[in-house]
């Protein structure tokens, strides 16, 4: 099988620890990131590329946040949803007062802005944990909302208060507001995914990466050994909610085209944890599996039936939709705790070891 390490040499300590160890592995990346930036813009109509690649790709970069706090630094926080309102109303805020601004910066400060919010939140988590911190995280989750529904302030004294996102443009081309072509959003939402999604990767391998991982283990034996807990779990707790304030920024911006509370409520906070959970905890790639998963399984309920000639109700395929989703939470978190990225990295293994997979 040619997917093997034999024959592969590492000679340095970097190249030891490089983020693809096997060549394969870093061509077949490589690969998917160009055919999604040149090939699926091409091929892809507007169903495809504005209702599910564009959500989709937002919500990995908000899953990965959740995963960095979650499963990487052991934090538990059910107000994804606040984070990613946070970034969306501050970002509108920023575009709106430096029209001059381009709009990368806008949606990194957007970010910037709800990390701050974010570690203001994590503050309580140096003395509570577990449940307790999920239900200071779900204070915020209501309090924040609450904050940009009843303050006009956030939305510019909009009298139907929900204001649409200004149209900004990025090398001659709109990639945000309602005129923007579909190719020209998708490609925008990309290009920050893929680098936040190496950032990303690259933060959980290094030193700060081991230190909260080093806290998820075990937070006293991490201390013992000269970790500070605090600044580790406001670090987890900042980046998170950067992650999430940038999904929040392009979510409004490029895809519903509006800012609304109503847009980034508790079911919002809930389908990002189903995400990590179903995609598989402390890892990158399972963040990105875990949005397809979720966003792709209605579509197929909605579909299946079609195939074999029969009529469903619609109410019914949305109530079937929860108890799948319920069933495969229950499976995963008993089954295999890692999801489907576990499952992915289990393939391949097997193949390393083809003819003979244990």
């Amino acid at each position: 099988m040619f997917y093997r390490e034999a024959g592969i040499y590492k000679t340095s300590y970097a190249a030891d620890q490089a983020l693809f160890r096997i060549p394969l592995d870093r061509i077949f990346v490589i690969s998917v990131v160009l055919f999604a930036a040149l090939v699926i813009p091409v091929i892809g109509n507007e169903y495809w590329l504005g209702s599910i690649l564009i959500p989709t790709l937002i919500m990995a970069i908000a899953t990965i946040g959740l995963n960095i706090l979650l499963g990487y630094c052991g934090q538990l926080s059910l107000g994804t949803g606040a984070f990613m309102a946070a970034g969306a109303f501050l970002g509108y805020k920023i575009a709106t007062a430096f029209p001059w601004m381009p709009i990368w910066a806008v949606v990194i400060l957007g970010g910037l802005s709800a990390a701050l919010i974010g570690v203001a939140f994590g503050l309580p988590s140096l003395r509570i944990k577990g449940f307790y911190l999920a239900v200071t995280t779900l204070a915020a989750q209501f309090f924040l909302l609450w904050l940009f529904q009843k303050v006009p302030w956030f939305v510019n004294y909009s009298i139907a208060g929900v204001p649409t996102a200004p149209p900004r443009e990025m090398f001659g081309y709109l990639v945000t507001g309602a005129e923007a072509t579909v190719e020209a959003r998708y490609l925008f939402i990309l290009a920050f995914t893929v680098v936040l999604a190496l950032i990303a990767a690259n933060l959980v391998r290094g030193r700060i990466g081991r230190t909260w991982m080093a806290i998820r283990d075990m937070d006293i034996a991490a201390e013992l050994i000269g970790i500070k807990p605090l600044p580790t779990k406001l670090s987890a707790f900042a980046v998170s909610s950067f992650y999430c304030g940038v999904a929040g920024v392009l979510w409004s911006f490029c895809y519903i085209n509006t800012v609304e509370a109503t847009a980034f409520d508790i079911f919002r906070s809930f389908s990002v944890l189903f995400m990590v959970i179903i995609g598989g905890l402390g890892s990158i790639l399972g963040c990105f599996l875990g949005a397809f998963f979720i966003f792709l399984l209605p579509i197929f309920l909605n579909s299946a039936p079609g195939w074999v000639g029969l009529e469903v109700p619609t109410e019914l395929i949305s109530h079937l939709e929860f108890m799948v989703f319920g069933a495969l939470i229950v499976f995963f978190l008993i089954v295999e705790p890692h999801g489907l990225a576990r499952l992915w990295a289990i393939t391949k293994e097997k193949l390393r070891l083809w003819p003979f997979p244990y």
